[in-house]
């Protein structure tokens, strides 16, 4: 825990991306190869990063095999349980597409808004105010990859497609709601199972968050 009380502070809300699972599906990359503690590193103790990923989340969708993955039905008390906030960055819309989801890029989208609201009503600064938002459009999937058929049958050639059209969709929210806005996938990329990022995407992912963090202070 970053104990600086002046640290300028950082929710990460995702998935097993942000959580930092590794392609071959063991276990977690460490605190200092995850990007968030890339991020960390990067930013310095000015800075107090807060890591909130769980593998699986969707946007506000309830996953009928397995009841914790909604993370609109958590994300209000997250945030209420790390406010004072200064911005909160949200990195989800990959688990929507699974095919049992049949979900079109617009739809999600539209729950990323949703995410918006609920910091808007629910999150403060420490002056009052409301947490600047970054939404970051996620990596693609990538069904070339060798293990994309075994580890990631969840997912079809429509799930791939729509990844590639989710950035566009999520940046007219950004700007819509005058969020911030990056795109992971044009810095970053999948390892072998074509779903989660690659060891060494992690680096320039933290770099990229970073560079929009910096002027926004």
């Amino acid at each position: 825990m970053n104990v600086n009380p002046a640290a300028f502070t950082i929710l990460c809300f995702g998935d097993s991306n942000t959580f930092g699972q590794p392609s071959d599906g063991h276990g977690r990359w460490p605190a200092d190869v995850r990007w968030t503690g890339r991020l960390q590193q990067l930013l310095g103790t000015r800075y107090a990063i807060i890591e909130e990923g769980l593998g699986g989340r969707t946007t506000d969708l309830d996953d009928p095999d397995r009841d914790d993955r909604n993370g609109r039905t958590y994300f209000q008390p997250c945030l209420r349980s790390h406010s004072p906030l200064d911005m909160v960055v949200i990195m989800l819309g990959n688990n929507d597409l699974k095919t049992k989801f049949g979900r079109e890029t617009e739809a999600v989208a539209t729950a990323l808004e949703g995410y918006i609201d609920n910091i808007e009503r629910t999150a403060w600064t420490r002056n009052g105010g409301v947490p600047a938002v970054l939404l970051v459009s996620p990596i693609h999937l990538d069904a070339d990859q060798p293990a994309f058929a075994e580890r990631s049958s969840e997912y079809d050639a429509n799930s791939v497609r729509k990844s590639r059209e989710l950035g566009a969709a999520i940046r007219r929210v950004a700007d819509k709601r005058k969020a911030l806005f990056v795109d992971a996938a044009t810095v970053a990329c999948p390892g072998d199972d074509g779903t989660h990022l690659s060891r060494d995407s992690h680096e320039p992912l933290s770099k990229l968050i970073a560079q929009e963090i910096r002027p926004n202070i």
